[in-house]
């Protein structure tokens, strides 16, 4: 008896461990997720930064959704061709950048948030940005909402 509960014993001990280790590798696995996440975040704003048009395009998905104040833009096309107004000009009209990366278990979607600054860094909306992974590692935008600032008294 005292054999067969040693190897019991020693079953659920390395079953424990392969747990322990998945578990870990998950949570680096979905670590690694939001890192990529905040980077295409961040690599996204950039192309507003160093206006380029072009490379903004790249980050979005053909079927992309965006909203602006006055339609929803459909398309990778729409998107790009409102957007374009933005990068003409030497400097950018805002800029943005993430705060907050969420990403489901699943590892296909995730969402990001953060600030949206005028040119003097004055805080003027936010954001909020649902992106797809296409492939291990490439991330695609396929909805984008801004929000004015709410200069509501706090309670």
């Amino acid at each position: 008896m005292t054999a067969i509960y040693s190897r019991l014993l020693l079953a659920a001990s390395l079953l424990a461990g392969m747990i322990i280790s998945l578990d870990t590798h998950a949570a680096d696995d979905h670590a690694e997720l939001v890192r990529q996440v905040m980077q295409t975040e961040a690599a996204f704003a950039r192309t507003m930064e160093v206006r380029d048009h072009k490379a903004f395009t790249e980050f979005l998905a053909d079927e992309t959704i965006f909203f602006s104040t006055k339609k929803v833009l459909h398309g990778k096309q729409e998107v790009a061709a409102a957007w374009k107004r933005f990068y003409e000009g030497p400097a950018a009209p805002f800029s943005w950048a993430p705060e907050t990366v969420e990403v489901l278990e699943s590892g296909k979607l995730a969402l990001s948030s953060g600030p949206v600054r005028d040119p003097q860094g004055k805080l003027v909306a936010s954001f909020t940005s649902i992106w797809r992974q296409e492939s291990p590692g490439v991330w695609r935008i396929i909805f984008d909402k801004g929000n004015d600032v709410c200069d509501c008294a706090k309670p």
